[in-house]
């Protein structure tokens, strides 16, 4: 799993109002599991509809907005050596937003890559009596998951050799996009999404997690029934797959993704 999503973290100012949304549109329950972070912050769980978890919902402060927070979607990527990574992070020019801390669920710290995006990184503790257990967040083709992971980024190729330096993806594979650069699709055991340099006027720097659902035509009229707004309509990508572009009631850019015909 290393260097895999292994998490998906929504940083929202009022969880009960993007609630209905998501529910409407993936089936998740956003639930009053785990109300507290290691640090003393609110948190929620996502639960799926098929008992898992889609991640989880920290609470966007007023503190944290005066610092300038916003609602957003963040990943947390796997490592061994929560520590030593950090210290590579730094020396190729990410920013530390909290430091290593061990919490009930494992090492953890926060970070900015250095054009800006937020990620996490993350030693998990694996369950009492499941030695094997592996986080299925991230599991391309099923919905409720996540199946795709972009992101939004001023210098495509600053990225493509921050994170391949920094977790030992491949990036060998890309898609021209005119004069904002190359599309670059990033792999590691598998595709995990792509890098991408064109930021449309409702983009920001970050990552933008895709979550699968099975009918893309009815999640996009759910979406906007429930206080989305649409940032991309739905259309054919490269393999068959649907998809669409949306800001929750709160502001945090998501995208969803549905097999064709679906």
């Amino acid at each position: 799993m290393t260097g895999r999503p292994i998490w998906y973290e929504l940083m929202t100012p009022d969880p009960g109002h993007v609630a209905p949304f998501y529910n409407a549109t993936l089936g998740w329950d956003i639930q009053g599991i785990g109300t507290e972070t290691a640090s003393g912050h609110p948190y929620w769980m996502i639960g799926r509809n098929d008992g898992g978890f889609a991640g989880g919902c920290i609470l966007l402060t007023p503190e944290m907005q005066m610092s300038g927070g916003t609602a957003a979607w963040i990943p947390y990527f796997h490592v061994k050596d929560v520590e030593g990574t950090v210290e590579k992070a730094k020396r190729l020019g990410a920013k530390v937003w909290m430091g290593p801390m061990q919490t009930p669920q494992g090492t953890m710290a926060m970070l900015g890559d250095p054009q800006g995006a937020a990620f996490y990184l993350m030693n998990p503790i694996l369950p009492e009596g499941q030695p094997d257990a592996v986080s299925d967040v991230f599991k391309p083709n099923a919905p409720g998951h996540c199946w795709w992971n972009e992101l939004e980024t001023t210098d495509e190729p600053a990225a493509t050799a921050f994170y391949t330096a920094l977790f030992g993806w491949t990036a060998e594979n890309s898609m021209p996009i005119g004069d904002k650069g190359n599309y670059r699709f990033i792999e590691h055991d598998g595709p995990l999404g792509a890098i991408n340099p064109w930021l449309a006027d409702y983009m920001a720097v970050g990552w933008v997690p895709y979550f699968g659902v099975e009918d893309v035509q009815a999640a996009y009229s759910a979406a906007k029934a429930n206080g989305g707004t649409i940032h991309q309509d739905i259309h054919e990508v490269p393999g068959g797959d649907q998809i669409f572009i949306a800001a929750d009631p709160a502001g945090a850019t998501v995208g969803f993704v549905g097999k064709k015909g679906a």
